[in-house]
């Protein structure tokens, strides 16, 4: 099961106003624990006033640049992404997870293809690592990015990519729409819905010609993309999510109980393995998540997000049932398996074995 490791920081790059690019160096035992591949993100820790707050920032480099970046914009409210645009410094030490994700397809295929890249906002940072390595190992291949943000001010990037599309000239396209800035084309104004793609489709983007397709995004500008996609003739094999944010549960929580404190009528018996080792506790079957559950009995279970995007949370089920209310991460193969996000679980059977380490 994953673990944090510290690294240190390097560099800070400040992409746009509210924006920022850190480099990062594991140390040295730990470096080939931070290989990764594009698309993937890294789960940060960090305790404020008492609480440990977890984050998951999508990696922004390529996978044969030979650094780890991410990039981290600047929520409002957000305790996490404010410290690191306000106070974080060159030679502070950050704890992160090594890196996980499953937002990407293997690379390297000798014939060319095309792919696709729908981002929204801080969702380009994914989509950038994963066209980076796209036209450094395929060197036949073509890639278009619909990139969607407000304003030009609030475009992360604007001058990598700019340069990248000048050093792969003709296998680069992108387009910028911009929700309140008016542009020479009239296309490239408004918001990246299913409309505004059928329009691309029919006017700029050859979309028969779109092998794979890669969104990045709020939820509903993600549900109207790949509706389009789909209509307009593209398999779900062949679409690539990444949701950095939506809504949680409406559930009410309530404390998980110690072994044998709860009236059994409404309980399960939870058994979990986590690092080899395995402990057991008695939960209700509603008003708390299994991942809930889990640190309530003083179990250090991996998560970051808690909202079933991240799949930090990921376990699989060995015996017994449960409902998982919400799977914005896990392929179907992997629900087929018995893999759930335990973020998002809450179990229907008396009996549960859990385990993370598989």
């Amino acid at each position: 099961m994953p673990r944090f490791h510290a690294l240190t920081v390097t560099n800070i790059h400040k992409t746009i106003r509210d924006a920022v690019v850190l480099t990062l160096a594991p140390d040295a035992g730990a470096t080939g624990d931070f290989e990764f591949i594009q698309g993937q993100y890294l789960t940060f820790r960090r305790t404020f006033d008492g609480e440990e707050l977890r984050r998951s920032y999508s990696i922004c480099a390529g996978a044969d640049e030979g650094i780890l970046q991410v990039g981290i914009k600047r929520l409002e409210g957000g305790t996490f992404s404010t410290w690191v645009n306000e106070e974080l410094q060159v030679g502070d030490r950050v704890e992160a997870m090594p890196p996980m994700g499953t937002f990407h397809i293997p690379v390297g295929e000798r014939d060319g293809k095309h792919y696709l890249g729908f981002a929204g906002g801080s969702g380009v940072t994914p989509v950038l690592s994963i066209l980076k390595t796209v036209l450094t190992r395929e060197p036949k291949s073509q890639f278009t990015l619909v990139y969607a943000n407000r304003g030009l001010n609030t475009v992360m990037f604007r001058e990598e990519l700019e340069d990248l599309k000048n050093l792969y000239l003709g296998r680069l396209s992108i387009v910028h729409v911009l929700e309140t800035d008016a542009q020479d084309i009239e296309l490239f104004t408004g918001l990246v819905d299913a409309e505004k793609c059928a329009q691309l489709f029919k006017y700029w983007i050859d979309i028969k010609s779109v092998d794979t397709a890669f969104i990045c995004g709020p939820e509903p500008m993600m549900l109207g993309i790949a509706q389009a996609l789909k209509e307009h003739g593209l398999g779900e094999d062949q679409i690539k999510y990444e949701l950095f944010g939506t809504g949680q549960p409406g559930r009410v929580k309530r404390k998980a109980v110690a072994v044998g404190a709860a009236d059994r009528a409404g309980t399960a018996q939870v058994s979990v393995t986590m690092d080899g080792a395995r402990r057991a506790f008695t939960m209700p079957k509603d008003g708390v998540t299994l991942l809930e559950a889990a640190i309530e009995n003083n179990m250090d279970a991996p998560h970051a997000c808690k909202a079933g995007v991240c799949a930090t949370c990921r376990a699989k089920v060995l015996e017994g049932e449960v409902e998982m209310v919400s799977n914005h991460a896990l392929e179907d193969y992997e629900v087929a398996q018995g893999y759930v996000l335990t973020c998002q679980c809450y179990p229907l059977s008396d009996t549960l074995v859990l385990d993370y380490d598989r």
